[in-house]
């Protein structure tokens, strides 16, 4: 983000208030002090129609449980020799989406959409270092959980079930 994208974030609103605080507020310290990334989608007009954050992450499966769940999961999607491979592992390298905001009226348009797919399509090609998934820690609430479930998502866990986040990851 440039200085007058920052500056350009006091006007963005997704209806969050911790995410509006968060990109007005926080955002630029976060950057300067390369916790994450920042990025802005735009309209033709020059406006910031969304904003999201990247940052390093792994997925990281603890219980039994959760293991079983999700190598079930990976074996719907991926080949049984790959599972395989990922059994013997301890932790997968994976790309965090960690704030994703659309603006309000820009909602339900695709515009998140498009930028999943877009981090997906960058982070599968990219090739400086390993990335497996994508991760986010979705806000608990039935439309958020829903869009990322949309969006090829599934839950990490449900030890969070109650709680203000839920950890999401989808298969790149």
């Amino acid at each position: 983000m440039t200085d007058a994208d920052y500056e350009n974030m006091s006007a963005f609103s997704c209806g969050v208030k911790e995410l509006d605080d968060f990109f007005r507020h926080e955002v630029r310290e976060c950057v300067n002090n390369r916790y994450l990334s920042a990025y802005c989608v735009f309209t033709p007009s020059n406006e910031i129609v969304a904003a999201f954050t990247l940052m390093n992450d792994a997925l990281m499966i603890g219980s039994e449980d959760e293991k079983q769940d999700f190598f079930d999961d990976l074996r719907l999607e991926t080949e049984s020799s790959i599972v395989d491979f990922f059994k013997q592992q301890s932790s997968y390298p994976a790309i965090n989406i960690g704030h994703l905001g659309t603006l309000t009226a820009s909602q339900s348009t695709g515009v998140g959409r498009s930028v999943i797919a877009f981090v997906a399509t960058v982070f599968r090609h990219y090739k400086y270092a390993g990335c497996q998934f994508i991760t986010v820690d979705a806000l608990n609430n039935c439309r958020t959980v829903r869009f990322y479930q949309t969006n090829g998502f599934s839950f990490q866990t449900n030890r969070d079930m109650y709680s203000a986040t839920r950890r999401m990851y989808r298969i790149l």
